[in-house]
């Protein structure tokens, strides 16, 4: 089995949904005057690669101290696709079988290679609505992106979301895949 890092680095530049205050990595101690070293942290719980619980949207969902651990491990398909929106029923053709197996479903997209650009909030690949339903059919446990939202920036339903964490899966948003 092969094991993934497939989180982006932190700091104050990290960039933030739009609206969202900027993060803070600050220095509260350092070893040469006070002995040991310290950092006071200061963000929104959305920064950089991070998950969204049924809570997130979801009125009586489970926040993720509310999941056991179990549902955040597990297999998981990664399906490269071009990062043309939408992503269609079709990229699934063949691949029924694959997702049966897998806990997580994750999209590699190429779009992490706009991360820290204003690009990076554009016309990024989301999942079309009979894209998900489709997904919602299989025992996942939840379905992961390499950009910043299960819906696109102009949503106003944010219809993946709902019925992604409506199924009391999670959603991981700005994964960033090796080459």
């Amino acid at each position: 089995m092969k094991i993934y890092y497939l989180s982006h680095k932190l700091n104050n530049q990290s960039p933030v949904y739009p609206g969202i205050q900027q993060p803070e990595f600050i220095p509260a101690t350092q070893i040469d005057t006070h002995g040991y070293r310290e950092t006071h942290f200061r963000f929104h719980s959305h920064l950089g690669t991070h998950i969204d619980a049924p809570a997130h949207m979801i009125k009586n969902g489970n926040t993720l101290d509310q999941l056991p651990v179990e549902h955040f491990c597990g297999e998981a398909i990664i399906i490269k696709t071009e990062t043309e929106n939408p992503i269609d029923i079709e990229i699934f053709n063949g691949l029924e079988d694959k997702i049966t197996k897998s806990d997580f479903v994750l999209f590699k997209t190429g779009w992490s290679r706009f991360w820290g650009s204003p690009e990076y909030f554009g016309n990024f690949p989301v999942l079309t609505p009979e894209a998900t339903q489709f997904l919602l059919r299989f025992n996942l446990k939840g379905i992961g992106f390499d950009h910043i939202s299960a819906d696109s920036m102009d949503s106003k339903d944010y219809q993946n979301h709902y019925a992604i964490l409506g199924k009391n899966m999670i959603i991981i948003e700005n994964l960033v895949f090796p080459d």
